[in-house]
């Protein structure tokens, strides 16, 4: 058994996103991160493979020493996480990854710091965080969503994420759905809430405002955004009804920057999930640590994930 796995020293993990990357070590005794060791650096997905590369092992460099040689890293997909290469193609962010060995390139930037690399989907990490000490907690059966520039989600069966079968879309993932006729993350995404207030006000030019000004005015009272955010979040749950019923979950659980907005998301969800005929006892919750669970969730993959993976 690894260090990492024999409880006595800090795990060290990566959350890797489209516009930053944290790095932290998780103390196996709280599971929580420690505080001084969180470091967030911008990252820029549209750079070139190397530069990402370094970007990311210059956060996890800056790490103190004294941890753990296997790390969680939690990145988006699409992404082969078994074998450590990037698969971004046409998705707008890391295509310069597509077909690199990212496991390979971080260990060689780390060096001796870095023993294995234990990749899992960022929004499965968010899910094993809030399942291990957040609002999944206690709940055997859960369906976790992070809503950012689109939708992200996992399906979590007495705490481990499941990516097939009957019971789960695609690959366990909502954003393969469809609604109104179209990919799911046509509408409920930034660029989907901003089309929609176009459409709502021919006045607004080119330059639209972004989701987080769009959600002032919503609250403010601008009727346009109102609606933009009621049509995105309604269809969230008119396609996400029949899943939480086929999965029997018992919860929902909503995190990631839009959450932010939860008096304007939290009506809408519920309202689509009720309109699909969806459970009427299944909670719908805000993430109770929606920093801290990628971090915690990652440290928790790499105490489960077997040594032989």
């Amino acid at each position: 058994m690894s260090d990492a796995r024999a409880g006595g020293v800090p795990v060290p993990v990566l959350d890797i996103g489209g516009t930053h990357v944290t790095a932290a070590l998780v103390d196996p005794g709280t599971r929580r991160p420690v505080p001084s060791t969180v470091l967030r650096a911008p990252l820029d997905s549209r750079a070139a493979a190397g530069d990402l590369l370094d970007a990311v092992a210059g956060a996890a460099l800056a790490l103190p020493a004294g941890h753990g040689g296997c790390w969680g890293v939690a990145i988006p997909g699409p992404f082969d996480y078994a074998t450590g290469v990037g698969r971004f193609t046409g998705v707008g962010k890391f295509e310069s990854l597509s077909g690199v060995d990212v496991g390979a390139g971080l260990r060689a930037r780390l060096a001796d710091r870095a023993e294995r690399l234990c990749f899992l989907n960022d929004a499965d990490a968010f899910a094993l965080g809030e399942y291990g000490a957040g609002a999944a907690a206690g709940h055997d059966r859960v369906v976790c969503l992070t809503l950012g520039t689109g939708v992200g989600s996992s399906f979590l069966a007495a705490g481990r994420p499941v990516h097939t079968g009957p019971l789960v879309p695609p690959h366990g993932h909502v954003h393969r759905l469809t609604v109104h006729g179209r990919p799911l993350e046509d509408t409920v995404s930034r660029r989907g809430i901003r089309r929609h207030y176009a459409r709502l006000s021919p006045g607004a030019g080119q330059l639209l405002p972004d989701v987080r000004e769009l959600a002032a005015r919503a609250t403010a009272g601008d009727a346009a955004a109102v609606s933009a955010f009621r049509y995105a979040f309604e269809a969230l749950g008119l396609a996400l009804a029949p899943w939480i019923d086929r999965f029997d979950a018992t919860a929902v659980v909503v995190g990631g920057s839009m959450a932010r907005s939860w008096d304007l998301i939290h009506p809408a969800l519920t309202a689509g999930l009720a309109s699909a005929g969806g459970p009427d006892d299944v909670p719908v919750r805000p993430a109770q640590n929606p920093e801290e669970a990628p971090l915690t969730g990652a440290a928790e993959w790499v105490r489960g994930v077997p040594e032989t993976r």
